[in-house]
């Protein structure tokens, strides 16, 4: 029999949103943490640039949302823009008080900048920062009796009855058996979905499962067409997903052709430091003018000390590979980095099913809008984290649990057909690629949405008639979350941050949200 397990909270996902979500939960509250792979294997440990707040002098809130608000084109929602700008500060100070220590000069907060700041409000921890974040919050809530952590697990499907969400069926990667988690309140925080693309700077667990999940549920997912493809991943046929951190671009870095010359200053008179969206379409395009493989950063003419001492991790990657980034540029490509849109949320977090959250990358909280702004996503997952713990905790929770059935796995059998999943996991991020990337067009559009439908078809068959496994829930969720990419893509009749449709060049002076329900 299947085992099933019953506490206050369920938190899917171990990256910053939900480790912090878990810490400032109430202690008299029994929390299940779900990791789908390695606890600290996620997007936040390797983010390397930092998180933005307010920390300089000559900084002030209005200029961080003027930034924010200009860099989504419109479309971010400024109540909750100036909600996360003026809780940046005491974002810092938690994750301060949970061991992280932010690089400092002078007894000062070393600050950079990246694109759309017009300040140096870049709180970082050398180029690591999303790791020491990792690691401090996984040691704070290891220390924490009323959390138990849960390794390898993945989850299934959201349980659901009369519009509330009971907690999630979720699969034992380590017995393969499929147990029930019944919980008060449930938060997905399991990220983004950029493994949809063939390139990424993402790692594995991007699959976008918590979207498709919640869609499935009958939650509202907004502004699913803008996914921000990050303008510089190493380009190396061993260096998987590993990225260059805008704060090279910060700190002067330039973006050069193969022959050596620059070229941001003919798309964007703020050059290398205009927004991720410019400078990725730019790369694209001198790629796709020049059939150019890549492009190359350079930062070569700084000092080799200063580059090893403010970008160590980097260098070091760089080196591994036989590249010494003080004496060549760096060989880079755009990848798909950051989900923009995903789980309709409020100010709590709170989705449009009851006693159901989503923070961080898999939320839409309205900060992003058309186009995030570098280093604001660490200090979504904080801010939302804590505003989502903060509404749990001031709510008076049930004793009583409701009553599922066990998974049912009687009907299924054991496939012998897995090269289908394998097959049709490619073939999906290839139409991603090739279709739905940087620079779009109705035609591609159509054909991505044609046969995608047909592999969600194929997929479905399969789902049906097979026993469940990591790989089958993963692929069925990325077509799931790739199916929403392309009909939100369908659906903007416009040119907007991230969305670039040959077809409707133009901006619309009319910002609307893109919103998709079952």
């Amino acid at each position: 029999m299947s085992a099933q397990h019953h506490f206050d909270v369920l938190i899917i996902g171990t990256g910053s949103a939900g480790l912090m979500s878990a810490l400032q939960l109430s202690e008299n509250l029994s929390i299940a943490l779900i990791a789908k792979d390695k606890i600290l294997e996620g997007s936040s440990y390797y983010a390397q640039g930092g998180i933005s707040a307010v920390l300089d002098e000559n900084d002030n809130f209005e200029s961080h949302i003027k930034d924010t608000l200009s860099t989504g084109v419109d479309l971010a929602d400024e109540t909750a823009v100036r909600f996360m700008t003026e809780q940046a500060p005491s974002a810092i100070k938690s994750l301060e008080r949970a061991g992280v220590i932010f690089t400092q000069q002078q007894g000062q907060y070393h600050l950079t900048t990246e694109g759309g700041h017009s300040h140096r409000r870049v709180a970082h921890v050398a180029d690591k920062t999303g790791q020491s974040i990792q690691t401090n919050l996984l040691d704070s809530a290891k220390e924490k009796n009323n959390i138990t952590l849960f390794e390898n697990f993945i989850a299934i499907d959201l349980l659901i009855k009369n519009q509330q969400c009971h907690g999630a069926y979720i699969l034992n990667k380590s017995t393969n058996e499929v147990e029930s988690f019944i919980a008060h309140k449930t938060i997905i925080a399991t990220g983004g979905a950029s493994k949809a693309y063939l390139y990424t700077s993402n790692p594995d667990t991007s699959t976008g499962d918590g979207i498709a999940m919640a869609y499935r549920g009958g939650c509202h997912i907004v502004n699913m067409e803008f996914t921000q493809f990050h303008p510089t991943c190493l380009y190396h046929p061993h260096a998987k997903s590993f990225l260059i951190s805008e704060a090279l671009r910060g700190e002067g870095a330039k973006l050069i052709l193969p022959t050596g010359k620059a070229f941001m200053q003919k798309y964007d008179e703020r050059a290398e430091l205009a927004p991720r969206d410019i400078v990725a379409r730019a790369i694209d395009s001198e790629m796709k003018t020049h059939g150019f493989d890549c492009v190359y950063l350079d930062i070569s003419f700084k000092d080799k000390d200063w580059i090893k001492s403010h970008f160590p991790t980097i260098y070091k990657k760089c080196a591994s590979f036989g590249i010494d980034m003080s004496q060549e540029p760096i060989p880079v490509v755009p990848a798909a980095h950051y989900t923009c849109g995903g789980i309709q949320t409020d100010i709590n977090a709170h989705s449009n099913i009851n006693n159901l959250y989503a923070i961080g990358e898999v939320a839409h909280a309205g900060v992003h809008g058309a186009n995030r702004m570098a280093s604001n996503s660490l200090l979504e997952c904080i801010v939302f984290a804590k505003a989502c713990a903060n509404h749990i905790n001031q709510q008076v929770l049930t004793s009583k649990y409701p009553s599922f059935d066990n998974w049912d796995a009687s009907r299924v059998s054991l496939s012998k057909e897995k090269v289908m999943v394998t097959h049709l996991w490619d073939e999906v991020r290839r139409i991603m690629w090739n279709f739905v990337g940087i620079v779009r067009s109705n035609k591609r559009l159509n054909s991505a949405q044609m046969r995608l439908t047909q592999i969600q078809n194929e997929v479905d068959e399969y789902y049906r008639l097979y026993l469940i496994s990591s790989d089958l829930i993963e692929l069925r969720n990325l077509v799931a979350t790739a199916q929403l990419i392309v009909k939100s893509a369908i659906l903007r009749k416009e040119s907007r941050g991230l969305h670039y449709n040959e077809d409707y060049p133009d901006t619309s002076n009319q910002a609307k949200d893109t919103i998709i329900t079952l």
